[in-house]
């Protein structure tokens, strides 16, 4: 006997899936779920019949679908999902004998159990759990909310899920949140505030947290606070400066601004003690001029808003003035091209007077000047012919002098001085003639050096040289 169990344990088949005899499967509702039986039996080996059964708490359990190799496939009618089972394949005994359950429900969570007979070897099996989890279905229930409403429930998050969904708030609204949980995975949460009008309009999301969701679901919502429309605002001019309306504006406009909910049904304009002038027409909240704005449309106009709440009225005093530049507007064509032109030219005779000015005043400077410069020279010049002079005067005096002592040598000794005389009167004349040549040299060339700077010779005439900064002055005679 042992012999014959250890043979039939060599020569059993194997499972394909699933490969272990307990598995844990996880489905969504209303979704098809598979779960896997597949037997290989061996060459000797047959497959007699497959059935799949449902195993209760209790440890009792009910067949749902069976396949025989000769009588086929069957289903058990009086199961619940009789009708929503079926084998993967159409030969379930040779390929594989996996379940599909349609259209799953929470209800067919459970245990199931894949049985497998064969000849001869027996019986094998396969458990698998199955888990079925709901996707949460989800809803906000917002109320109908007025401006000065007492304290209480404003918005209502609902969800069905299994298992039972988790449900918050993502909101910055003052409030209070509460939970509530039903049966058959039913749970909501609920919002309370005092309404006011700053609240409207605020983000009130419901997030929705479920096992079956890698993130929470948003279910995005905002607040909705009805109030009486209100013009805390003047009535705004479409244009930049609205205090300065004058005659001849084109496309003027005044908007009638408010804040409220909701949205006002109608926009009511009208002037104070008179009709609304010729040409302007409402648009909307707008107050249109449709013709250039005239001296009689200054005014006090009025705007009133209504909703289904309240109403609200704001005003607006228009005070239209003639424009600055009237008096061009009136001017004939040709005064004004009159007027433009003379304009134009004192403009150029200004900025002619200016450039002379400016001209005039740098050659002053430049002369100024060259006539320091020319002053400078005259005098170095006058103190250079007065040094010549008293070196003219020293050289005759002393000339003198030694012809005295020659006249007073000769009457002393005449004959016997002769030779003496003769030769001292030519080293007098000769060292005096040395010394008057020098001085007049180095008197030379030091004038010479400062003419040059001025002047140069072309010709045998002098010519002054060019000099950008020079100016030519009248002939005189600055050098007497």
């Amino acid at each position: 006997m042992l012999l014959l169990l250890l043979v039939a344990g060599c020569v059993q088949g194997d499972f394909r899936e699933p490969p272990q005899p307990n598995t844990d499967l996880q489905g969504l509702t209303d979704a098809q779920i598979r779960l896997p039986c597949w037997y290989q039996p061996e060459a000797d080996q047959r497959m007699v019949q497959v059935t799949w059964e449902k195993v209760f708490p209790n440890g009792t359990s009910k067949q749902i679908i069976t396949a025989h190799f000769t009588e086929g496939i069957k289903v058990n009618a009086s199961v619940e999902n009789s009708d929503r089972v079926m084998f993967e394949t159409y030969n379930p005994i040779s390929e594989s004998s996996a379940l599909l359950i349609k259209v799953t429900k929470v209800s067919d969570a459970g245990v199931y159990r894949c049985h497998i007979v064969t000849y001869p070897l027996g019986n094998f099996d396969r458990t698998i759990k199955l888990t079925v989890w709901m996707l949460p279905i989800t809803a906000v229930e917002l109320e109908d909310l007025v401006e000065g409403q007492a304290f209480g429930v404003v918005a209502t998050c609902r969800a069905v899920g299994y298992p039972k969904p988790g449900l918050s708030w993502d909101t910055e609204l003052p409030g209070y949140s509460r939970n509530h949980t039903g049966e058959d995975g039913k749970t909501f949460i609920q919002y309370s505030l005092h309404p006011l009008r700053s609240m409207n309009g605020k983000k009130l999301d419901c997030l929705v947290w479920h096992p079956s969701l890698k993130e929470p679901r948003r279910v995005a919502n905002h607040l909705v606070v009805q109030c009486e429309y209100r013009t805390d605002e003047p009535v705004r001019s479409t244009l930049e400066n609205m205090n300065n309306w004058q005659v001849g504006l084109q496309k003027a406009e005044l908007v009638c601004e408010g804040r409220g909910n909701p949205i006002p049904q109608n926009v009511i304009w009208t002037r104070r003690g008179e009709a609304l002038p010729d040409g302007v027409s409402v648009v909307g909240e707008k107050l249109v001029f449709g013709r250039p704005v005239q001296l009689n449309d200054s005014g006090t106009y009025e705007c009133t808003v209504k909703n289904t709440v309240g109403s609200g009225k704001t005003q607006f005093r228009l005070a239209v003035s003639e424009p600055r530049n009237l008096l061009l507007q009136n001017l004939p064509q040709q005064s004004l091209v009159l007027i433009i032109v003379c304009a134009a030219a004192g403009a150029l005779f200004l900025v002619l007077l200016v450039v002379i000015l400016v001209v005039k005043r740098r050659h002053l400077r430049k002369t100024k000047k060259l006539k320091m410069e020319l002053q400078e020279t005259k005098d170095e010049i006058s103190t250079l012919s007065r040094q010549a002079s008293f070196r003219r005067l020293n050289s005759t005096g002393s000339v003198s002098r030694i012809q005295m002592e020659r006249k007073s040598r000769r009457k002393l000794s005449p004959l016997f001085f002769l030779g003496e005389i003769k030769e001292d009167d030519s080293v007098v004349e000769s060292s005096t003639t040395e010394e008057h040549e020098d001085d007049e040299g180095r008197r030379r060339h030091h004038l010479e050096g400062t003419l040059s700077k001025m002047f140069y010779e072309s010709n045998g005439v002098l010519r002054p040289r060019e000099n950008p900064n020079a100016i030519l002055l009248p002939s005189q005679n600055y050098y007497k």
